[in-house]
């Protein structure tokens, strides 16, 4: 069975975004508040120039810590990624599934045309998952004295 359900289908549309000149720490800030694991950059045009990972943040205290300072400081644009792996919003979950597969990635930002239209996460693919899986529950003989709640 071939499944060509569009990225689109799951990605999220209302993304947070930051631009390069936001503080760091308030933009850990606004990551907690939201409890989201990253957000996209982009320039004063709306272009996707970087994405802010959680991974990045932590780097405030490494920071911090070897310049003698409490927490470290500096903005987005200090911090972000410009390492990008995008996915376009041509794509399917299955496509979105093998780079998550194959690269370190937890999301990538879509793009349609060039434009940033939305983002797609490892979670996102889950729920994917999770709609298209079968009702009927399959149970393997050796589990049927101990067969799950499911």
């Amino acid at each position: 069975m071939e499944i060509k359900i569009p990225v689109t289908k799951y990605m999220s549309t209302q993304l947070i975004t930051f631009t390069p000149d936001v503080d760091i720490r308030e933009a850990t800030r606004i990551l907690l508040k939201n409890n989201i694991s990253g957000a996209p950059v982009v320039d004063k045009d709306g272009k996707l120039i970087g994405i802010l990972s959680e991974r990045d943040c932590i780097q405030l205290i490494l920071d911090g810590d070897y310049n003698q300072i409490p927490y470290g400081s500096g903005t987005v644009g200090d911090y972000m990624s410009t390492q990008l792996k995008t996915i376009d919003a041509s794509k399917t979950i299955v496509d979105a599934a093998y780079e998550f597969v194959n690269t370190p990635y937890r999301r990538f930002p879509v793009l349609e045309d060039g434009k940033l239209v939305g983002q797609i996460s490892r979670r996102d693919i889950l729920k994917a998952i999770d709609n298209i899986s079968p009702k009927k529950t399959i149970v393997p003989d050796s589990w049927k004295p101990r067969k799950p709640q499911i």
